[in-house]
């Protein structure tokens, strides 16, 4: 029975250091595989967190300027999620509040839709008749986004306008600039209507891209009117000519639009009339017959320059007052004529 054991005793401390090893291997690729799944079980664990009731302090997202935003008059549907015994459609009252049930009235004037559902759901939750409501705020009505369109456009008015667009697709609207448009635009914004943004509007294609600006519901824009010109006394047509578009004119342009002198005109006794902001107006003497013949330079016009024309039977030129002259060149059809 000695022999025995003794010859297996060696094969059997082999057998058990062989199964310790090969468990031990075992144990170790199975903690190797396991761990970077636990890993990615805890990931989750952290992420889920109690969610934030709308008691806490939630801040409110900020807003572009191209969201529309709740203004008096709108009519909004309010909603909780799970409730729709709770649904109600109310408009903003002059005061810019809403009143629902169980929590009365709530200011929502200038928060867009996603905000006033945050302030909605805080009330309900503060009020407890809600733990987490999941609040909806919906706009049927939008009475207070529309844009409005002044001045020297076809068709001024207030029109609709959801969301932002450009300068030029706001005065599409309206149907265009007339001829007798200027160069300035001005924008008012609602929420600074102190600090308004003036676009120069220009025929060249690449500053006209710099002009097509931004422009938002609750905008105003104005614009303007372009300079006149004036040219009276001895001329075919005399008329009002339009600087269209803010463009330049000339003396010897502006006499071109009123179909040129007449036979009895005093070309070198003309006279440019150029209104002053303070004191009267300025007299500039015109030599129009050595412009005509290229031996004077040809004079440059501002706005409301008036450019008077004598006839060469009258004793001077002088003879006829400033006043008349205004007078007499104010009263004149204007034509929008493009230089």
């Amino acid at each position: 029975m000695q022999q025995f054991f003794k010859k297996i005793r060696a094969p059997f401390f082999m057998v058990l250091l062989l199964a310790f090893f090969t468990i031990a291997e075992s144990s170790k690729a199975r903690a190797q595989n396991t761990s970077p799944s636990s890993a990615k079980l805890e990931q989750p664990a952290a992420s889920t967190a109690a969610p934030a009731t709308a008691s806490e302090t939630v801040a409110a997202p900020r807003r572009s300027p191209s969201v529309p935003v709740i203004g008096e008059g709108d009519l909004l549907k309010v909603s909780v999620l799970g409730v729709p015994e709770s649904d109600q459609e109310v408009r903003v009252g002059a005061d810019g509040n809403i009143f629902l049930n169980f929590i009365g009235a709530v200011n929502v004037t200038g928060q867009t839709t996603e905000q006033a559902q945050v302030i909605i759901a805080k009330k309900l939750v503060t009020g407890g008749f809600f733990k987490d409501p999941q609040v909806s705020v919906f706009a049927k009505e939008y009475a207070t986004q529309g844009v409005s369109i002044l001045g020297e456009v076809q068709k001024p008015g207030v029109y609709p306008m959801l969301g932002g667009r450009t300068l030029f697709d706001v005065l599409s609207l309206a149907g265009g600039t007339t001829s007798k448009a200027g160069k300035l635009v001005s924008i008012t914004h609602r929420d600074t209507p102190q600090k308004p943004t003036t676009v120069t509007m220009s025929n060249d294609a690449t500053e006209s891209a710099h002009s097509n600006v931004d422009v938002f519901p609750g905008d105003t824009i104005v614009v303007s009117r372009a300079g006149v010109v004036y040219v009276s006394g001895d001329v075919k047509k005399p008329s009002g000519v339009v600087m269209e578009n803010g463009s330049e004119m000339t003396v010897l342009q502006a006499i071109a639009m009123a179909e040129g002198v007449g036979p009895d005109a005093a070309l070198n006794k003309s006279k440019l009339i150029r209104r002053t902001p303070n004191g009267p107006p300025q007299e500039i003497p015109l030599r129009l017959k050595d412009m005509f013949a290229s031996k004077a330079p040809d004079v440059r016009l501002q706005a409301e320059d008036i450019v008077f024309v004598p006839n060469s039977a009258a004793k001077s030129a002088g003879k006829r007052s400033l006043d008349a002259i205004i007078s007499t060149a104010t009263g004149l059809i204007i034509y929008g004529v493009r230089p």
